[in-house]
């Protein structure tokens, strides 16, 4: 699930320049990369929680704040030329939150039931991969190098947020098994997509996206145990300790791959369509 490249088909190169580099706007999938995404993850659960406790603004005015700061990031990471940890990584955070806080106004501010819901999220996630295929006959993340390849990119990443909430969700309430033991089922099933992948030769792509879908109710489960108080099966430490200790080792990290660029791809130049 670490290295995986594809051919540019000729008649999608519109985006660059014949003879021009294109650098890809997405980190490699290193060590880096699944660490710092769980941490989004968990700070994506608390955050929301967080936000809808304290701001005041309710689900609905919290879910249209982030959104709008979601929305400005997102102009920023498609205005860089190449992958910039920094804008990245906080558009990754706040889509997190946001994914976070559309399961949630489903589920509670309108009542769809989580199996619905669940259900609505893989559909959309399956169409937005399926017509993302047909334009550009690749669905890795080592080619996302043009602004239409990017766009669906954030569009299918926003999905699985949405999706593994939900789903995350379904399974803590039908199976009520606590938010730990959730989390070491989740840890297990991304253990399963590993070994399925490097043991038994399941798509690279593949084992990518259902690793990532499955690292959402990962990081939620995390995140809620250490959160929710002790009478509810958690630590007790609280939404507001939760986020800055993740948001502390996130920017942490990302500060170092910033120095070091141990997850960056390099760039490789766009040839000219016959």
């Amino acid at each position: 699930m670490t290295s995986e490249t594809s051919p540019i088909p000729a008649t999608h190169t519109a985006d660059a320049a014949p003879g021009r580099r294109r650098w890809n706007k997405v980190p490699e999938v290193t060590v880096y990369f699944w660490v710092i995404k769980v941490l989004c993850t968990t700070v994506g659960e608390t955050a929301a929680d967080l936000l809808n406790e304290k701001a005041g603004l309710g689900l609905t005015g919290v879910s249209a704040l982030m959104s709008a700061l979601l929305a400005v990031v997102l102009v920023v990471q498609f205005r860089t030329r190449a992958y910039r940890a920094g804008v990245y990584w906080t558009a990754v955070a706040l889509i997190s939150v946001v994914g976070t806080l559309i399961s949630d106004n489903l589920t509670d501010n309108i009542g769809v039931p989580l199996t619905t819901s669940t259900t609505v999220f893989a559909v959309l996630l399956a169409v937005s991969f399926t017509v993302w295929y047909r334009r550009e006959r690749t669905l890795s993340i080592h080619s996302i190098d043009t602004g239409a390849r990017e766009a669906f990119y954030w569009l299918a990443v926003l999905f699985t947020f949405a999706l593994g909430t939900a789903a995350g969700d379904l399974v803590a309430e039908r199976m009520n098994l606590g938010y730990w033991l959730s989390a070491v089922l989740f840890a297990l099933a991304i253990a399963a997509v590993g070994v399925a992948h490097f043991a038994l030769g399941l798509d690279v792509v593949l084992s990518f996206w259902i690793a990532y879908i499955l690292t959402r109710p990962l990081g939620a489960s995390v995140g809620d145990y250490l959160s929710q108080p002790t009478g509810d099966g958690g630590l007790g430490l609280g939404t507001v300790v939760t986020s800055v200790l993740f948001l502390a080792v996130i920017l942490g990290l990302v500060g170092y791959l910033t120095v070091t660029r141990k997850d960056v791809a390099e760039e490789r130049a766009v040839r000219p369509s016959a």
